[in-house]
């Protein structure tokens, strides 16, 4: 990474795992379509297997499956990433399954996370709500606001 850090946005993972190991690419448009609006940057993506004996294997971009082409994105390599991290991704994966790890940095986060770092304030937790979660908030909320 070349960029200040101060410099940056908020820096997310994703780990998205492919039951099977069937991997469509159904989703690599819109994953390309945020990266170019400057939505997002990719600083880190990587397929690893989970192999039935438990193991974690880091799979080649161009090896991933005749279905996807993920060559726009060989060389997104930060060096964030280490096998440490990638074993406990691995750990969240069922036998036999594959999976994507996205590290990347909400770019359009940046200018407010600037403008907030230079008037001294900081990130002092953050966190994701699950749409499972939000879906079951919304149906209890409805079940108690409902005659």
């Amino acid at each position: 990474m070349h960029q200040d850090i101060g410099d940056m946005g908020p820096v997310d993972y994703l780990i998205v795992e492919f039951p099977g190991s069937r991997m469509t690419g159904e989703g690599l448009p819109l994953l390309v379509d945020l990266v170019e609006g400057g939505v997002i940057r990719i600083l880190d993506l990587v397929f690893i297997h989970k192999g039935t004996d438990g193991s974690v294997e880091v799979l080649e971009l161009r090896n991933v499956g005749d279905e996807v082409d993920l060559t726009v994105f060989e060389g997104a390599s930060s060096g964030l990433l280490d096998q440490g991290d990638l074993d406990d991704a691995g750990a969240t994966l069922e036998a036999g399954n594959s999976a994507a790890v996205v590290v990347y940095e909400n770019v359009w986060a940046a200018p407010l996370a600037r403008a907030l770092r230079r008037g001294g304030a900081e990130v002092v937790a953050s966190g994701r709500i699950p749409v499972d979660a939000l879906l079951a908030s919304l149906e209890a909320a409805e079940a108690t606001a409902a005659p």
